[in-house]
């Protein structure tokens, strides 16, 4: 069994960790980090120190009514990305340990297409000017 960084867990909830494959088991959200516990397979585990999360990305849809998934970047080993059950909850956990500031919305659809589309354009131009 994997010893926990937490010596105070403030949220405990069901949900699914998208590393590689998806993984099902538990969020816990305590005083010492983010943990994400594999419900079948004890060695498959994510253990964050607050100390080491850089930014929490949220994807909200629906102006903030649904909030499908939220994503942990750390300062050294890249994003994690999460969803639960009651994400805003999970993300009130995260808000006491990480600073407000750090936390973010993802892009939208359209502005991914928008930027991608002036992107294009831009190196279009860029070629015709040589």
């Amino acid at each position: 069994m994997v010893q926990s960084i937490n010596t105070k867990v403030d949220l405990t909830i069901d949900a699914t960790a998208y590393t590689g494959l998806t993984d099902y088991g538990k969020i816990m959200i305590g005083d010492k980090g983010f943990e994400f516990f594999n419900s079948r397979d004890v060695r498959k585990f994510v253990q964050i120190p607050w100390e080491e999360v850089d930014q929490v990305i949220v994807s909200v849809m629906l102006k903030g009514k649904w909030i499908p998934r939220y994503a942990i970047k750390t300062k050294r080993n890249g994003t994690y990305t999460f969803a639960s059950k009651k994400p805003k909850d999970v993300l009130r956990a995260i808000r006491v340990y990480v600073d407000p500031a750090n936390m973010v919305s993802s892009l939208s659809f359209f502005d991914v297409m928008k930027r991608s589309f002036k992107s294009i354009f831009s190196k279009k131009k860029n070629k015709q000017a040589k």
